[in-house]
């Protein structure tokens, strides 16, 4: 394949900024391009996090403009270059924009900033405005979610007939359809795009409001998603695709589904340096060790006997809180033990605080983000809980595999993708596999991995079966370059 101008357009990437998986994938995909001799240049904005932690950025001498509704704004373009994989890093400032606590929400209130919308057109343009600066015309451009949607849009819109845009082709990611970039209709008049795309049927409308995932969606050359599964769930029914399936079914044969993939380096019992105590498939007494430790940091018991699960992630219904919620009570009647890290909803933190007294020697929350006690979970619990009501890829689950933590998951998204169910009759399967989101269906499964623990030998069995699961971003990288090359031979 011909060396490709690729330019990966991201809210968020690791190490930089990360709110969320869509950082994981932004820290990894554009890397990999790179290292593969292509010449990639990554834009996300000049976070205050990214200002304070790579004070070596150097800033170009490159004036930027952006037009936002009837203002005009000036914006400046920090610089780093990643020697090890040859990616170049630009960062779109204004410091009225970006120098701020958090990446998307005020954290005094909670709520999303105000000015989201102006935040995001704003940088928008101003990638746009930075290609031009450079003299730089992408045969790729790859945007990721509603922050970045609006680069797609307006090359297909107000940049179309620019000679340096002619041969440019758009590629749309959804992390999460959840998150659309819904605003006023006001705001469409900041866009500065042709006011009958903003009435219906037009490519920014939406019930009466703008919305700049849905523009991307009808606008740019392909579209895709994190996982081959939850890309029919968004074209099937309205608990998927949230209000757009209609709009992603229209443009199904230009949506295709590609699983993430996982950075091994760090996310492996043989390489963690997270853990007290690696391990290999042949040799699982570390993670023994690993399991004594964690119930060690949990103030529990040391019952071996019984499985100990984990759970780890932000505490909501949509990662099934509400079904756990139901059955607690049941769950913890059953021989097994239990660690929970995350934060989230309120309910949840009550929930799991009256948990832990009613049930000191099986229950233990840890309320809060512990990027090391995370890894530890992953290493030493027996059993990981996952049970989402919808998850577009999941990356827990696979952590969970590769560390002999068997992964109990509803059948959605990637879930449905990465755990096979386990059949006793075959010994085939790596985990526990439920499809109707009901928390009966649920405390079965949870049933079926106790009972199955007490069967050492086929349980060695499922937890090596997981273990020799391969989901590393080689496969995935591969394919994303595939659908470039397919973009770029098709006639515009």
């Amino acid at each position: 394949m011909n060396a490709l101008k690729i330019a990966f357009i991201t809210p968020e990437a690791v190490p930089y900024a990360k709110t969320g998986g869509l950082a994981d994938v932004s820290g990894v995909l554009p890397r990999l391009f790179a290292q593969s001799g292509h010449r990639v240049k990554l834009f996300l904005p000049f976070h205050r996090c990214i200002r304070n932690t790579y004070p070596q950025a150097e800033r170009l001498d490159m004036r930027l403009e952006a037009v936002v509704g009837s203002k005009r704004y000036d914006g400046s373009l920090y610089y780093l270059h990643d020697k090890t994989s040859g990616l170049d890093v630009y960062f779109i400032d204004n410091g009225s924009f970006f120098d701020r606590d958090e990446l998307y929400r005020d954290p005094h209130t909670g709520l999303d900033y105000d000015d989201n919308a102006d935040r995001f057109i704003f940088f928008s343009r101003a990638v746009l405005d930075s290609f031009r600066v450079m003299n730089w015309g992408p045969d790729v451009v790859h945007v990721n979610d509603w922050q970045t949607a609006l680069v797609a849009s307006y090359l297909k819109t107000t940049a179309r007939q620019e000679p340096l845009f002619h041969k440019t082709r758009t590629l749309l990611t959804i992390h999460n359809m959840a998150y659309q970039g819904q605003f006023p209709s006001e705001v469409g008049l900041k866009l500065g795009v042709d006011p009958s795309l903003l009435k219906a049927p037009g490519a920014f409308e939406y019930w009466g409001k703008v919305n700049f995932l849905k523009s991307a969606i009808q606008l740019s050359d392909k579209i895709s998603t994190v996982s081959p599964t939850y890309a029919r769930e968004i074209q099937a029914s309205n608990d998927f695709g949230m209000g757009l399936e209609g709009v992603l079914k229209d443009r199904a044969a230009d949506l295709v589904g590609i699983i993430n993939g996982v950075d091994y380096a760090v996310w492996s019992p043989q390489k963690d340096r997270e853990i007290p105590y690696k391990y290999i498939p042949a040799n699982l007494s570390g993670k023994k060790r690993n399991k004594l430790e964690l119930l060690h940091r949990a103030g529990l018991p040391l019952r071996t006997e019984q499985p100990l699960f984990g759970l780890i992630g932000r505490l909501d219904n949509q990662k099934g809180l509400d079904l756990i919620s139901d059955i607690i009570d049941d769950m913890l009647g059953l021989d097994l033990q239990m660690v929970v890290l995350g934060t989230g909803a309120e309910e949840y933190h009550q929930l799991f605080e009256r948990i832990e007294q009613g049930y000191p020697d099986k229950f233990k929350a840890f309320l809060t983000f512990d990027n090391e006690l995370a890894h530890l979970i992953e290493a030493g619990a027996d059993v990981f809980l996952m049970p989402s009501r919808f998850e577009p890829c999941g990356l827990n689950q696979m952590y969970s595999l590769k560390y002999g933590t068997v992964p109990i998951v509803r059948k959605t998204g990637g879930l449905a993708d990465t755990v096979i169910d386990f059949d006793e009759k075959t010994g085939q399967g790596t985990g526990f596999v439920f499809s109707e989101y009901d928390s009966g269906h649920l405390l079965n499964a949870i049933k079926r991995a106790v009972r199955l623990y007490g069967r050492r030998r086929t349980w060695y069995r499922l937890v090596k079966q997981g273990m020799q699961q391969d989901y590393s971003w080689d496969s995935s990288a591969r394919q994303y370059l595939e659908l470039y090359h397919e973009m770029i031979n098709q006639s515009s």
